[in-house]
């Protein structure tokens, strides 16, 4: 609908995924994962509000489809966003503080440590993630700050892999679609 979903799109097709573009609820019936991009969350989220693509959103999340947000798609799963009543879905158990690191120019690229390894990461106008419950595990932190979580069905990440050349993340999410697709009747 808005943000970077092409940037995505172009990761998972290298990785042999065929995917689509989610834009309605019907779209929704057709995927086995969702990655809510970066953008402005305000407009995805109106945007998604007014199709009702947030209510479909929250149906299959309850269903168990993987769901993995990047930056704003992370402030649009909050539970809370501190100091905002914009349209969310509030799925994920966390608090976030939307362009808490700064604005456009205080954007940057630092390594973070995920499964052991060093990832380099880009952040642009990151949220940071102010709370979080007993039930999200915490993969990876810039410096005391969690930057990769996961709740169950549930991945988020304040920053952008999709900007890099390194797929781990986009590896990680598929590895959750790919657990949930072999425990699915077909």
């Amino acid at each position: 609908m808005q943000g970077d979903f092409r940037e995505h799109l172009i990761v998972l097709r290298k990785l042999g995924v065929s995917a689509i573009e989610v834009k309605s609820p019907e779209d929704m019936s057709k995927v086995d994962g969702l990655i809510i991009p970066g953008g402005e969350s305000t407009t995805i989220g109106k945007l998604m509000s007014r199709n009702g693509l947030d209510r479909e959103i929250k149906v299959k999340h309850s269903q168990g489809i993987p769901i993995y947000g990047t930056c704003a798609g992370v402030i649009l799963m909050a539970k809370e966003i501190e100091g905002s009543k914009q349209p969310r879905l509030a799925i994920a158990d966390i608090s976030v503080a939307r362009n808490a690191y700064g604005g456009q120019l205080d954007s940057f690229e630092a390594d973070i440590l995920f499964q052991k390894s060093k990832l380099h990461s880009v952040f642009i106008r990151a949220p940071i993630i102010s709370r979080t419950s007993k039930g999200v595990e915490v993969l990876a932190y810039h410096k005391k700050n969690p930057v990769l979580l996961r709740q169950g069905n549930l991945l988020m990440s304040t920053f952008h892999p999709e900007l890099t050349q390194d797929a781990r993340i986009h590896k990680y999410f598929l590895g959750m679609c790919s657990k949930r697709m072999k425990g699915k009747i077909h």
